[in-house]
């Protein structure tokens, strides 16, 4: 069956030709039509259509969208804020800085309609620090939307004011976890917080209700106010609806970023049709679905998938549907939809010391398994490609990963533990045979 074509919503206008990303090109394009429509309509009706389009967050951990902004407090009598989690430090995924940089508008949009359905009069960008060029835009962006009165005071000519701010993180992994990223807002050490109690729909930023959503989420809400929310269920799949943002990296012909229905597209289309197969001479060994903190899945393979019906298929990597669902089922997840491909040249052992030592340098230090752990992975699998590996290395450091998942604060324990589980569980015998066998490091460089 042939790939299916892209259904561009949120890429729309991503690099179309004229397509600049000033407010007057946006509203030429129809923009902020569906935001003067949505401030016409009971904030409570807005919010029962996003639940209704059963939209699922984009930013990682695929949650409802609709079900997280009804956990808000409203009767605390505090105010209520929203928070973009603009951060996009996911090894391989690049999706949100797209928007950014050329539509931040239709951001901008999708947050003052998220902001009117949740009468929250305060919202901030929170952007990675390696982004600083994408603040600028957000800022201009932001001081046109405010003199054309779309957002600041009195919007539109009624009495629901709301403030945008840009805040620039300072490129911190862990400050796309969104207690870490708001003890950051806070102006404090970006340690995640326990949860419970601090659930930010209850006590989040300055212990007030507060949403925090992925940019690509709230570029949805527009559309989903647009078209409604029965009818944005009937895009994608039952509980894997509209529209996902995908960023293929690696071993492929035409890496990039696509947007396709979920579930639509399986793993072989993406990588085979659309990205145009490996590269010469080259067949497919690995790809990590959904950033590098997904578990890696091995071409050969084979899944128990239970469908619908009940009944179970088996289906190889290039058969899985390229949703939240099937992509769990088989054991990793669609994560933040960054796909990082890689072929038969890649030595497994040095990729994976690649992710060891992203991931040591990036944890908080809060929890003592992920701070310790963290670092001893680093330290056996940048050992292990320099030429010192024992033949009790993949175990071991095995053992150090198992000791950290489900031991930690926040899910950085699982991000930093899961690549390494999944990379000697799947090519076990490169690790066992990497003291004797002749290294070669393939198109990864040494950590």
């Amino acid at each position: 069956m042939p790939a299916p074509q892209q259904r561009r919503l949120i890429f729309a206008h991503i690099d179309e030709p004229g397509y600049t990303r000033d407010l007057a090109c946006y509203r030429k394009h129809g923009g902020y039509e569906v935001m003067k429509r949505a401030f016409a309509r009971p904030p409570a009706e807005l919010i029962d259509e996003v639940k209704k389009s059963g939209l699922r967050g984009r930013g990682g951990a695929g949650f409802s969208c609709g079900l997280k902004w009804t956990l808000v407090d409203r009767k605390s009598g505090k105010p209520i804020y929203l928070i973009v989690n603009a951060d996009e430090s996911e090894p391989g995924t690049f999706k949100d800085r797209y928007i950014l940089h050329q539509d931040p508008h239709q951001l901008l949009e999708g947050m003052m309609i998220t902001c009117w359905a949740n009468n929250v009069q305060q919202a901030y960008i929170y952007i990675r620090g390696e982004m600083p060029h994408g603040a600028r835009i957000l800022e201009t962006a932001i001081a046109e939307a405010r003199a054309a009165n779309l957002c600041g005071p009195n919007i539109l000519g009624t009495n629901y004011s709301c403030e945008i701010y840009v805040h620039r993180g300072a490129g911190a992994y862990i400050c796309g976890e969104e207690t870490g990223l708001i003890e950051s807002l806070e102006g404090k050490r970006p340690y995640p917080r326990i949860k419970p109690p601090y659930f930010p729909a209850v006590l989040g930023l300055y212990q007030c209700p507060t949403i925090v959503n992925n940019v690509e989420t709230l570029c949805h809400v527009k559309h989903i106010a647009d078209m409604g929310g029965d009818a944005y269920a009937q895009i994608g799949t039952p509980n894997n609806t509209g529209t996902r943002l995908l960023c293929v990296s690696g071993h492929v012909r035409r890496p990039g970023y696509y947007e396709f229905e979920v579930g639509k597209i399986t793993m072989g289309q993406l990588l085979n049709e659309v990205c145009g197969g490996p590269l010469p001479g080259r067949t497919f060994k690995a790809v990590i679905p959904g950033g590098s903190s997904a578990k890696v899945l091995r071409f050969g393979e084979k899944f128990k998938i239970k469908q619908k019906d009940g009944s179970v298929v088996e289906l190889g990597v290039e058969d899985l549907p390229m949703d939240f669902d099937t992509l769990a089922a088989a054991g990793t997840m669609g994560g933040s939809g960054g796909v990082i491909v890689m072929d038969d040249s890649t030595d497994m052992v040095a990729a994976l010391a690649n992710i060891n030592a992203f991931y040591a340098h990036e944890s908080c230090g809060q929890c003592t398994p992920c701070r310790e752990g963290s670092l001893w992975m680093k330290k056996i699998s940048s050992r292990m490609v320099h030429g010192e590996a024992r033949p009790e290395d993949g175990e071991l450091i095995r053992t150090v990963a198992d000791q950290i998942a489900g031991r930690t604060i926040c899910a950085f324990g699982e991000a930093c533990s899961w690549p390494t589980q999944s990379f000697v569980a799947k090519f076990g015998e490169e690790f066992k045979g990497y003291a004797s066998a002749p290294k070669s490091t393939g198109s990864m460089p040494l950590v």
